[in-house]
């Protein structure tokens, strides 16, 4: 507004002449002969000068610090981002199923021998009646060979065995291995878990199957004398090339087995229960927390801001100019009245 009275002045001259009348008329006031009016007047309008011309640099220091400001979160912003983008946070869900995808117990008894294999439901497994000896074995098995695929050499016979689906009804495979005699001090069983037994009994290729899930799975071991109990948890972890890998985890509780048969064994019984632990499948995955349309949109603002302030302060700087040009125009023309 300052800077269109300006331009309106300078554009009427008659304006122009009706200022510098009235700075005569000031100036002529100056020298009256009251010395009182005479010298505060024109130290009133200097102070005010003052003041304004005090505030104006004050004011565009203060821009000049929000600009400052400004500056710092662009940098700051890009910096986080780019932090952002090098370090994903892990990101965990769980679904809820009530039937899982029954997975594949892979088992690798050695000299040991399946003996039974049951399905059971609600956590119920009755007791054994002849220990030791075969009975039922009502689950679904397949046998296969294959090469070791860390070595190419060695080959490996394996027992895969269905596991259990129905996780609401609590359903959980028992099975019992016997193991006539053994060369070690401590006798175990290796076993391996695989997310589907239904791939396995569809795959082709049923031996390059087992090397491909020995190379990928971890394996586990069970030992004689004892029942152990497995509790299974599925967990699947999204890739950052979209793709999908599966793994176990498992709590493994072991209960010691009183043989009560009635002449002593030198024998060793094997009994494992394979049950799941939860319905809820683990969902783990990476996840970028830094969204670009977050950063362009502050970006943009910051940017606004600045540019607002730079205007500002610009049009403050004109605007001293100016005051100062009038003040010297007026003092200038003051001096030449007296003179």
């Amino acid at each position: 507004q300052l800077s269109e009275d300006v331009e309106r002045v300078s554009e009427n001259p008659t304006d122009e002449r009706e200022g510098e009348m009235e700075v005569h008329e000031d100036a002529s006031s100056v020298i009256l002969p009251d010395s009182e009016l005479g010298t505060t007047a024109p130290s009133l309008r200097f102070s005010k000068t003052c003041l304004k011309n005090v505030f104006s640099v004050i004011l565009l220091f203060i821009y000049l610090l929000l600009m400052a400001v400004a500056v710092f979160l662009v940098y700051q912003t890009i910096s986080d981002f780019r932090e952002k983008l090098k370090h994903p946070v892990m990101s965990v869900s769980y679904k809820e199923v009530s039937l899982y995808d029954a997975p594949g117990i892979a088992f690798y008894p050695g000299k040991a021998r399946l003996l039974s294999c049951k399905h059971h439901y609600y956590d119920h497994i009755p007791p054994l009646i002849n220990p030791g000896q075969p009975g039922d074995i009502e689950c679904t098995t397949r046998r296969i060979n294959y090469t070791d695929p860390f070595t190419n050499q060695t080959m490996k016979y394996a027992l895969v065995v269905q596991g259990p689906r129905d996780v609401k009804k609590k359903e959980l495979v028992f099975l019992q291995f016997h193991l006539n005699e053994t060369d070690q001090d401590f006798s175990a069983i290796d076993y391996l878990l695989f997310s589907s037994f239904q791939e396995f009994i569809n795959s082709p290729e049923k031996a390059e199957f087992m090397k491909d899930c020995e190379s990928s799975y971890s394996s586990w071991k069970f030992s004689g004398g004892f029942r152990t109990w497995v509790k299974m948890s599925l967990v699947k972890t999204k890739e950052e090339d979209g793709s999908e890998t599966v793994e176990f985890k498992q709590e493994t509780s072991v209960v010691n087995y009183i043989d009560q048969r009635t002449q002593p064994r030198s024998d060793q019984l094997f009994f494992v229960v394979f049950e799941w632990k939860d319905p809820f499948i683990q969902t783990v995955q990476d996840i970028i927390t830094a969204n670009p349309w977050n950063m362009i949109a502050l970006l943009c603002g910051i940017f606004l801001a600045l540019f607002k302030a730079a205007d500002f302060a610009k049009l403050s700087v004109k605007w001293m100019i100016k005051i100062r040009k009038r003040h010297l125009k007026r003092r200038s023309q003051v001096m030449n009245h007296i003179n």
